[in-house]
């Protein structure tokens, strides 16, 4: 099995969770054989007109990750909300046949991103996060609605990675947890939709973002969570997707108690988590999202309510590992060795 981390691109030496901040970049130094850019291969951030890139961001992060031997995972290509996309998607005219248009934006761009990156990568989040949560229904978007909502746009560019890009690994990534029942189903009937229409996705990352949202303690929580979450898997796994973790960190907004007992519980209830997960054979890759509480993207989306920072990460505000670093460690050493 393989840990990573989630990393961002800084001019040298910045206060960042960047390859540049020497502090950072001993972190994932010290622990990491596998690496993916936060926000630097996302549509919106590559591109700011039709076919036009700024790689060198993500370019230097590659030249980073392979001088230290480490891989990089690719993380986006096609985030499937209308807010992620570059603004000149947003406000494209679609024209007469909106269809033809909507397909060769997503062909060309999926084309673009492989044909730049090459064999530098061999692991991509192809699609991110196209299930409403509330509904479990496919989300609608500005590309979306000019093919009728029909997946078509979706199957293009798993198959479009896989004519580009034959070696690599095509991931479909969402943020479906174990509290989710309707987000979760959702994301089964898409698999088994790219499945039953042989389209070329091979593995579900569940990006593991989890936290607190009822009573009790931190593992009868989990205990309660488990048995639901594993008969989805066994689902997923029976339509034969390898599983990631792709983005694990664990909030304690909504948990009270001493700096010590939300660390604890935070230990306690991502340990669960990974040994239900590591449960599966068809897990090889773990990666946390950021490993320093200083710079998760939590600190500044979902704040605590009494003001405290936020401690979601392996490393607490000064690089100091916590409970939680501990517990995926061990989560490690307890699980089977992969092949």
């Amino acid at each position: 099995m393989r840990f990573g981390s989630t990393l961002a691109w800084s001019a040298p030496n910045a206060d960042a969770a960047s390859f540049a901040n020497p502090a950072y970049a001993a972190l994932l130094e010290r622990d990491c054989t596998l690496l993916v850019p936060e926000n630097e291969m996302k549509w919106e951030y590559q591109s700011s007109a039709e076919n036009v890139y700024d790689w060198s961001r993500a370019d230097a992060m590659i030249a980073y990750a392979q001088s230290r031997g480490m891989e990089m995972r690719g993380h986006v290509m096609l985030w499937y909300i209308t807010e992620r996309f570059p603004a000149w998607v947003r406000n494209y005219d679609f024209g007469s046949d909106p269809r033809a248009t909507a397909e060769r934006l997503v062909r060309t761009h999926v084309q673009n991103v492989a044909r730049h990156f090459g064999d530098r990568v061999k692991s991509w989040d192809v699609l991110n996060e196209a299930v409403d949560p509330p509904t479990g229904n496919v989300r609608e978007n500005v590309l979306s609605r000019a093919v009728g909502n029909d997946p078509s746009l979706m199957d293009l560019a798993f198959r479009t990675a896989r004519e580009e890009l034959p070696g690599a690994e095509l991931v479909y990534n969402d943020y479906m947890d174990w509290g989710s029942t309707r987000h979760r189903e959702g994301v089964l009937a898409l698999l088994r939709g790219f499945r039953d229409r042989n389209v070329p996705v091979d593995t579900l990352g569940i990006q593991s973002h989890i936290g607190f949202y009822s009573s009790g303690t931190a593992q009868q929580i989990a205990d309660a969570q488990i048995p639901g979450m594993r008969a989805w898997l066994d689902q997923v796994t029976g339509l034969g997707y390898k599983l990631m973790i792709t983005e694990l960190d664990v909030s304690d907004q909504n948990r009270s108690g001493t700096i010590a007992q939300r660390d604890a519980d935070v230990a306690i209830y991502g340990r669960a988590w990974m040994d239900l997960l590591f449960s599966y054979p068809q897990l090889r890759d773990v990666l946390v999202w950021g490993m320093n509480d200083k710079y998760s993207w939590l600190q500044f989306t979902q704040p605590r309510a009494d003001g405290l920072p936020l401690r979601p990460c392996p490393y607490d505000a000064n690089a100091m590992p916590k409970p939680l670093y501990d517990a995926i460690e061990a989560a490690f050493r307890a699980t089977s060795v992969r092949t």
